[in-house]
């Protein structure tokens, strides 16, 4: 499996990093980060490509490529903006057109609020063609007692509506 996850905005960069920390070791990730301080030397797996935004001409920037799913985690509302609108300016947008092209899963986890009515006419847009949208929102009933156990629950839920397996968190039973 080909997983595109790309790293928008500056706060949040902990759950995309930890995203990436949890996968299955057998799944193929390509990364993207608009924050230059990040580099692939802060992950724990050795599967990770990471690509240069502005290198637009990447190979995940192609359907051809056969990308099976790209996560935004976190996506800044610039990057949200951009991609309702179908601007395709730097590789992250980019990859994201081309999910919605080829009709492939789309996570995004926008992480500013409160959310004003653009930000919330764009998720709707966005949710309308398929894209899954998923702030990382607290689930309470986890009864998480650590922020650790917190984002475990929440990267969770996002790799089941992705339908990949895991036990980050406790199942209701």
């Amino acid at each position: 499996m080909k997983l595109v996850v790309a790293i928008s905005g500056a706060s949040g960069i902990e759950l995309g990093k930890k995203f990436i920390d949890y996968l299955p070791k057998e799944i193929e990730v390509h990364l993207i980060t608009t924050n230059n301080a990040l580099t692939v030397n802060h992950f724990e797996r050795q599967n990770v490509t990471l690509h240069e935004n502005s290198n637009i001409a990447a190979s995940i920037a192609s359907g051809s490529f056969q990308v099976d799913m790209t996560v935004i985690i976190p996506c800044s509302m610039n990057t949200l903006a951009k991609i309702s609108c179908g601007i395709a300016d730097n590789l992250v947008t980019r990859v994201a057109a081309v999910a919605l092209k080829e009709q492939k899963k789309l996570l995004l986890a926008p992480r500013e609020m409160p959310f004003s009515a653009i930000p919330l006419e764009n998720m709707l847009k966005l949710s309308r063609l398929n894209v899954i949208i998923a702030p990382p929102v607290l689930g309470y009933y986890s009864e998480s007692s650590t922020v650790e156990e917190m984002e475990r629950f929440i990267i969770g839920k996002w790799y089941d509506v992705l339908g990949i397996e895991n036990n980050l968190y406790e199942r209701w039973s």
